[in-house]
């Protein structure tokens, strides 16, 4: 028999489920399996890790195109300098991160002048001219 992980055990293991592999390998993130006499599909023990590699790069705030390439990346090391790979994306990710945060930040400190205001119709609030809630600010033109 060959060894390796069953479907259900790996993706358990990993904590995505079954479907979650099928997709990945549609996305050429985890290799075809090979299979068992029985047709059973068998993931080597290494997949464990890729798939715990790509969820912490994802809740790190990498998309799963982003996954793609630096697993991409990682395999094909091929004479590459650091900083044009991990390192280069990660500090534009954190760059994203950052400005996400800040904007959050201004939402924040809106939604606090707003509760301290007192504000409790927005449609009046913003008829105002004390109203604290920029809203022509935040909307950074959105026709949502």
């Amino acid at each position: 028999m060959i060894p390796g992980l069953r479907s259900g055990e790996l993706a358990e293991a990993a904590g995505v489920n079954v479907q979650t592999l099928r997709y990945y390998e549609r996305r050429g993130l985890l290799a075809e399996p090979a299979r068992s006499p029985g047709g059973h599909r068998l993931y080597p023990v290494e997949a464990l890790t890729l798939l715990r590699v790509i969820k912490t790069a994802q809740r790190l705030g990498f998309t799963l195109d982003e996954v793609v390439e630096l697993v991409d990346l990682g395999t094909h090391r091929h004479g590459r300098r650091r900083d044009t790979s991990l390192q280069k994306r990660a500090a534009a990710k954190l760059a994203e991160i950052e400005a996400k945060i800040a904007d959050l930040q201004t939402v924040a400190a809106s939604l606090r002048a707003a509760l301290d205001a007192g504000c409790d119709d927005l449609a009046t609030c913003a008829t105002t001219a004390c109203c604290p809630v920029p809203l022509a600010g935040l909307d950074h033109g959105d026709n949502r």
